[in-house]
């Protein structure tokens, strides 16, 4: 799917006063994507707030040091937004993702918009400019950047190459391309260091994201012949550890280092006692399509779902889904 850039320039040069929204549990390609835009829309002089449904993951935080991003209901409100011209969802195309923001969403007036590259969508009653061939949202910003016309800054760059090289596992996933590696370029070129980035990202290790690791990985099972690999974390893992929800991001890919693995499962366990449901692909099986079935979505090799508890049934829901797709 191509985006309409001439129609997205369009309606950015037509308006003024814009909310920036991404999913909850964000990541750095939702939170890289919406400060990118912002700095693109602020150098044309536009207004701009960035208000997601859930704070920013402390281990995240290195990516907003001038705190521009903020959550509804910490010090906003639905009203604080009744002005706003444009809401524009970034990273993702579905209702459930976006949390608490859904009804600031629904009962806005405003023209919204969606930018993304999943697979999965919902009618956000949105014009979408989707590109799922793209390797990450904040490729798209990027795009948008060179369509509008602004100069990339540092401002921009960092949190945008942050985007890209994350949902490309550090330009180690299929989709990476030659283009990828143009677009990193020219962003390392604006001013992103990617030595800093990858430190604040990876070698900034609690020892409860530690522990908690070291306890998923002692939990893995392998079945279909070591095929598949699945794990859980429980809240009881958790509550030993210290850690925190954000700490379980990219465990799953850990389990996909195991030699003939084609497919991974983490099941993990959410304070409201349901289970976020994340699986891994590297064979022909799309894990969009398993996410579909749970009320989820994503791209074919990576995707995810929340499902109601309790624990064994949940896994054994899953595990069925994914093994009948692998047969």
């Amino acid at each position: 799917m191509q985006i309409n850039w001439p129609r997205f320039v369009e309606i950015v040069r037509a308006h003024s006063r814009f909310l920036l929204i991404s999913h909850v549990r964000p990541d750095c390609d939702a939170l890289g994507s919406e400060l990118g835009m912002c700095g693109v829309l602020e150098a044309l002089g536009k207004n701009v707030r960035i208000v997601n449904g859930q704070a920013t993951p402390p281990n995240l935080a290195f990516i907003d040091p001038k705190l521009k991003i903020q959550s509804i209901g910490a010090g906003v409100t639905a009203e604080d937004l009744a002005d706003v011209e444009v809401i524009l969802i970034l990273d993702t195309s579905a209702w459930a993702q976006l949390g608490p923001m859904t009804e600031v969403i629904r009962a806005s007036k405003a023209k919204k918009i969606v930018l993304d590259h999943h697979v999965s969508q919902d009618d956000l009653g949105a014009e979408n400019f989707k590109d799922t061939t793209a390797e990450a949202t904040g490729r798209l910003v990027f795009d948008a950047a060179t369509q509008l016309g602004v100069t990339l800054t540092p401002e921009i760059a960092m949190p945008l190459f942050a985007a890209v090289a994350t949902d490309t596992g550090w330009f180690r996933f299929g989709s990476t391309s030659a283009a990828t590696m143009r677009c990193a370029a020219s962003l390392i070129e604006a001013g992103a260091k990617p030595a800093q980035i990858y430190n604040a990202l990876y070698e900034q290790m609690t020892v409860g994201r530690l522990l908690l690791i070291g306890r998923t990985l002692a939990a893995t099972q392998l079945e279909l012949g070591g095929r598949l690999a699945h794990t859980r974390i429980l809240k009881e893992d958790f509550a030993a550890t210290g850690a925190l929800p954000s700490d379980t991001e990219d465990v799953i890919n850990m389990t996909l280092q195991i030699g003939g693995t084609e497919a991974a499962v983490i099941l993990v366990e959410q304070a409201s006692g349901q289970f976020k449901v994340s699986f891994r692909s590297r064979c022909a099986v799309d894990c969009s399509k398993l996410a579909e079935q749970f009320g989820g979505g994503g791209h074919k090799a990576a995707a995810g779902a929340t499902v109601d508890g309790p624990f064994a049934e949940a896994q054994r829901r899953v595990l069925d889904a994914v093994k009948a797709a692998m047969r």
